[in-house]
């Protein structure tokens, strides 16, 4: 950071906007390597697996009666509801619904959910326009994962720590990326595509205290990126240098540590969409160690609720910033983003799924007791191990008659490090598929995903999300 402007250093990243612009143009199906079209896949069910159950929350379903009351034309199916809207609204809502309860994948690097940004804009586009390959569709999400994730790693851990949720912000480049390259934009319109949408990042982070807003976040972004790519479409024109600019730009305004030159190194060598984990818990990625170390001491030393007196944790400044303060049982957003929550529930019910999240639950006298015997605090020995290791934990369980039980974890569970297996994530589709009272359509969108590089057109898909 420079001394005298008290900005980030941007000299390393000399025109990037024009050059994520001409990737994201330029990006053609013959250029994806063969995993990282199987990991594509992987992700968008994942995505469709988290819009299909997010559709049916409270939050969602206010949102969609708004969008209904506009009565925008019918070009693009809103996903698990019997609503059609317009391609921007409906990115709106599915992406709102991937991200409404927390079950989203995650890049650590880029602190980003980027499928439930990225599917939702090109499904909604690909359908309005019609005659989009399924490998066309593929080749736009991954143009929309790779620009997204650079711009995410760029911003640094410092964006997150002055307030801003990644999701809506760093998030509008993934979503315009894989619009503008639905549309076939060229370079030119390509790079205004993100110049237009760096205008619309927005989204603060005391949405995680409890705010239904956290949510809507995503949906915006990925409502500013397909608006963005039709403005560029028609001559519509942004900042050049959005992402770069010293004064004013993304960067320079988002973030005081960014790191420039993560915006184009290895671009189209070194695949980022290979790095994007899943969650195995609906809850804030940097507590799934918590709960994974957690349910190991209670399976392994046969530990029930009642036995344990208090649990401590020591995590980094950036898990503790994320996740700790006096649970207060407000409403979900907060239970899934609190640790001690988190822990309680697990504790109590030995595991923490769809079921530990609901609105009469998380206000439990018993749960509200327990998350007062947790105690995290900040551990500058794990903040020395790095960002890559920020959701390193260790924990320990005291019990009652004075014994006490460690564990440690350096990486999150669903991460690269620690994955879900295909046929995890398969399961957690499902799953979700079952909660939403879909279960008999499961197969067939699991299918059409698996299959979606043979199919002519993207719209067989989308016929079997929409209700």
């Amino acid at each position: 950071m420079s001394a005298a402007s008290g900005r980030a250093d941007l000299e390393g990243a000399p025109e990037a906007t024009r050059l994520l612009g001409a990737f994201a143009a330029g990006l053609a199906w013959s250029d994806l390597p063969g995993e990282v079209v199987a990991h594509a896949k992987l992700c968008a069910l994942d995505a469709v697996g988290c819009c299909l159950f997010g559709a049916g929350l409270p939050w969602t379903r206010t949102l969609i009666e708004v969008i209904a009351a506009e009565h925008a034309r019918p070009e693009a199916a809103i996903f698990g509801a019997p609503v059609r809207t317009s391609a921007a609204l409906a990115a709106l809502a599915n992406g709102t619904a991937g991200h409404a309860f927390e079950l989203d994948d995650l890049h650590t690097a880029g602190l980003l959910h980027v499928g439930t940004l990225a599917v939702p804009a090109a499904l909604a586009l690909a359908e309005a326009r019609g005659g989009v390959s399924g490998r066309e569709l593929i080749a736009a999400i991954v143009a929309g994962f790779e620009v997204g994730l650079r711009v995410g790693m760029a911003g640094t851990h410092s964006l997150f720590h002055r307030g801003f949720h990644p999701q809506g912000t760093s998030g509008v480049f993934a979503a315009a990326a894989s619009a503008a390259r639905v549309l076939r934009l060229d370079l030119g319109m390509s790079r205004q595509a993100l110049a237009i949408g760096a205008s619309q990042a927005a989204g603060l982070m005391a949405a995680q205290a409890g705010a239904m807003t956290k949510r809507l976040h995503s949906g915006r972004a990925a409502q500013g990126g397909v608006y963005a790519a039709l403005l560029a479409e028609r001559g519509f024109s942004g900042i050049g240098d959005a992402i770069e600019a010293p004064y004013g730009g993304f960067l320079s305004s988002y973030t005081d540590r960014a790191e420039p030159e993560r915006l184009v190194a290895g671009l189209g060598r070194t695949w980022e969409t290979l790095a994007i984990g899943f969650k195995p818990n609906p809850t804030v990625s940097c507590i799934q160690g918590p709960l994974k170390a957690l349910r190991s001491v209670l399976r392994d030393e046969r530990l029930a609720a009642a036995d344990i007196d208090r649990i401590e944790v020591r995590c980094s400044t950036f898990t503790h910033k994320h996740s700790v303060w006096p649970y207060a049982g407000a409403d979900v957003t907060e239970a899934q983003m609190n640790m001690a929550y988190g822990l309680a529930v697990t504790a109590l019910d030995g595991e923490a799924f769809v079921a530990q999240y609901g609105e009469e639950r998380i206000r439990d006298p018993r749960l509200l007791a327990f998350a007062r015997r947790i105690e995290a605090v900040a551990d500058p020995g794990i903040d020395a191990l790095g960002p890559s290791l920020r959701d390193a934990i260790r924990l320990t369980v005291h019990t009652r008659d004075g014994r006490a039980y460690h564990r440690e974890l350096r990486y999150r569970p669903g991460s690269p490090e620690d994955p879900m297996s295909a046929e995890e994530v398969r399961a957690k589709f499902a799953k979700l598929c079952e909660e939403a009272g879909l279960g008999r359509r499961a197969d067939a969108i699991a299918e059409a995903v698996a299959r979606l590089d043979r199919l002519d057109d993207a719209r067989e898909l989308s016929r079997l999300l929409a209700a």
